[in-house]
């Protein structure tokens, strides 16, 4: 299964058992980890972990990209679609991480081609998702697209981001998509 999630400097492709020690590069850094969830580090754990999730991709349940530069082909981060709901058809996104090689723009042309995935390509009305609270930057950042906070508890801030909005904003952002 392929699909075609290209903006003018990013492109987003599906998770291989080869991305495992660039996923745990990501992973266990101390400076990108920090709102993330922790997870084990070993490669082959990640491997096996991979092996896993494939399945869940092949019966189209989750899908995780590595977010690759177009210029170099080099991997610059991670961001993973999960968490499909029918009522409403919402998904969720997260394990969405940029290293210091991403281009000026690999935040928004990430999350412009993630709603291109899950509202084009697989037909959700919304996406739902958390941010750890102290998180401010992807907080600002998703408010600025047009996210909407639904609620909160002790660790984590909840939104929502509707389909529409995903619309307005691909003529909004047009710019940084090819």
């Amino acid at each position: 299964m392929q699909f075609d999630l290209t903006a003018k400097t990013i492109y987003l492709r599906l998770l291989t058992e080869d991305d495992a020690e660039f996923v745990c590069q990501l992973r266990g850094d101390d400076k990108l980890n920090t709102f993330i969830s922790k997870t084990d580090v070993d490669i082959e754990v990640q491997r096996q972990w991979i092996k896993n999730y494939k399945s869940r991709e092949q019966n189209k349940k989750e899908y995780y990209f590595i977010i690759c530069r177009v210029d170099d082909n080099r991997p610059v981060g991670t961001v993973r679609l999960y968490d499909f709901k029918e009522e409403p058809k919402s998904f969720c996104w997260g394990s969405w991480i940029l290293n210091n090689n991403k281009t000026k723009y690999a935040a928004v042309e990430s999350a412009l081609l993630v709603y291109e995935m899950g509202f084009d390509k697989l037909g959700f009305d919304q996406s739902h998702f958390d941010v750890m609270k102290g998180n401010q930057s992807v907080h600002d950042f998703h408010l600025r697209m047009g996210a909407q906070q639904v609620s909160e508890d002790e660790q984590n801030i909840y939104y929502v981001f509707p389909k529409q909005r995903y619309e307005i904003n691909k003529e909004k952002y047009a710019k940084f998509l090819n």
